[in-house]
């Protein structure tokens, strides 16, 4: 089942997916204090606004940590850093930049892990926001309203990987972060 990206968040770790059909050659890299995705070296040029992006930030004071599809994870980290309380960082800003508005009408999809943890979708016809309890995936396709998932890795380079070996087509890379007691460690899989 081809699912696009997705989230699995839980109330103290969280990773990211990219899958595609379409841009597939794509990596998570290291950038400024992020996680991003952005073009491999042999990535045909775009003009795709979409292609690259921060999947996953954490707040200046360590409190919290974003991750997601696009660029809605700036704009949840900013307002957190404001002292927006989790629920409304993650509402407005989905709100905010709406669904892509690419020839899918393609969700945005973001997490928070922090003091209280949140799950949420912007589709073309819903926004959902969810208090995460258990580990829960949401995907900007088919499976794109918060569900239950099995998910036990708490190391980030573990999580980054398993969720990458997930049962859905066209992995990409993988992103991760989970809550220590220093903070917050990431990591990543780029399938190699």
């Amino acid at each position: 089942m081809y699912v696009g990206r997705f989230i699995v968040v839980a109330p103290d770790r969280a990773a990211y997916r990219v899958s595609s059909r379409s841009f597939p050659n794509r990596r998570v890299i290291e950038r400024e204090g992020a996680l991003t995705v952005a073009p491999t070296p042999d990535a045909p040029e775009t003009d795709n606004p979409y292609i690259s992006y921060n999947c996953l930030r954490t707040t200046e004071d360590g409190e919290a940590a974003v991750i997601g599809n696009g660029t809605q994870v700036d704009p949840i980290v900013e307002k957190l850093q404001l002292g927006y309380p989790a629920r409304d960082a993650l509402v407005e800003s989905l709100l905010a930049l709406d669904y892509e508005k690419d020839d899918y009408d393609t969700p945005r999809i973001a997490g928070v892990v922090g003091e209280e943890s949140y799950v949420g979708i912007v589709r073309r016809d819903a926004v959902l926001v969810e208090a995460v309890e258990e580990p829960t995936l949401v995907a900007t396709y088919e499976k794109d309203r918060p569900e239950a998932v099995d998910f036990e890795p708490t190391d980030a380079g573990a999580m980054a990987e398993e969720l990458y070996e997930f049962d859905f087509e066209h992995p990409v890379c993988a992103a991760a972060v989970a809550r220590t007691d220093d903070g917050f460690e990431t990591g990543y899989y780029n399938g190699e």
